[in-house]
């Protein structure tokens, strides 16, 4: 090793034998126009429209995450209320918005495998399967279908509503229909968060003096739990994830029952929902210590 190297200099690279007006001459040399040129260029192209095309959904799909919780919040006050229609006829009108964005969605994806594309749009998805069950619970006390919720994301030609985020190419491709499937995992998750919702509006509900609807609640919920324990751990794994949070609010919505029929009797109706929250928050610190 040389003083110089020794002292802190820089190695000198093998490239450096080369004189630089050699290299300068060798990108001088190089043909823009050569067949190898143009298939980069041509991958740049698309992988640089592709990425955008992503960068499109996920700003949508936050959107959609965004609306429909709103619907959800809204929903919750329907126990509340005097006119609960009113609050029906207005999460409508919020999830006419939601699928306004899921129609963007599906326009974006004309001509593409939606599958390229899913972990963009998946969240809001399970999103909206969320908002739109828990408003058929309430209206029908029932789970609604995934065949039904994809009846719902058919969009025809008449649709005036104007879109943005669409290329002028897929513009000019896009048939007369539109359509976005939501898919069985998708579809199981959003059921899987709705029962968190249940579990509040069971506990809204005493509160409001309910006594009926934590009873309902109950036997629901051990429908949906009951229909997650065969899929156990054979089906994904966000699905078997979200099972531990189905069992703890099934678990909270059983101790109320179990609270109403055994004291009941004993504790005033306005209190009801402060000996819940009080229980529910004891269940939690049990589970974590557990």
């Amino acid at each position: 090793m040389s003083g110089k190297e020794g002292s802190g200099g820089f190695r000198k690279r093998k490239h450096d034998n080369f004189p630089h007006g050699q290299r300068r001459e060798e990108k001088e040399n190089v043909n823009p126009s050569s067949a190898m040129m143009m298939s980069f260029k041509s991958f740049q192209l698309e992988l640089d429209t592709r990425h955008d095309k992503y960068e499109r959904l996920v700003k949508l799909s936050r959107d959609i995450t965004i609306e429909s919780k709103r619907t959800i919040f809204l929903l919750h006050r329907f126990t509340s209320v005097p006119n609960g229609e009113e609050v029906l006829n207005e999460s409508e009108v919020k999830l006419d918005a939601v699928r306004r964005k899921i129609k963007q969605v599906a326009q974006e994806l004309i001509g593409e495998d939606m599958y390229q594309f899913h972990r963009a749009i998946s969240p809001g998805l399970q999103e909206y399967v969320e908002a739109v069950s828990f408003q058929y619970f309430i209206k029908t006390r029932s789970l609604i279908s995934l065949e039904e919720i994809n009846k719902q994301l058919i969009f025809t030609a008449e649709d005036r509503e104007e879109t943005t985020n669409t290329t002028a190419n897929s513009h000019d491709k896009q048939p007369h229909t539109w359509s976005l499937k939501v898919t069985p995992v998708d579809y199981l998750l959003g059921v899987a968060d709705l029962t968190g919702e249940l579990m509040r509006l069971c506990i809204s509900s005493v509160g409001n003096g309910d006594i009926d609807t934590p009873f309902e609640l109950s036997q629901f919920l051990c429908q949906i739990y009951d229909g997650f324990t065969f899929i156990g751990n054979t089906g994904p794994y966000e699905v078997s994830k979200k099972l531990y949070t189905l069992k703890q609010s099934l678990a909270k919505v059983e101790n109320a029952c179990y609270t109403l029929k055994v004291r009941g009797s004993e504790i005033p109706k306005h209190m009801l929902a402060d000996v819940f929250s009080t229980k529910t928050e004891l269940i939690d610190q049990e589970e974590g210590l557990s």
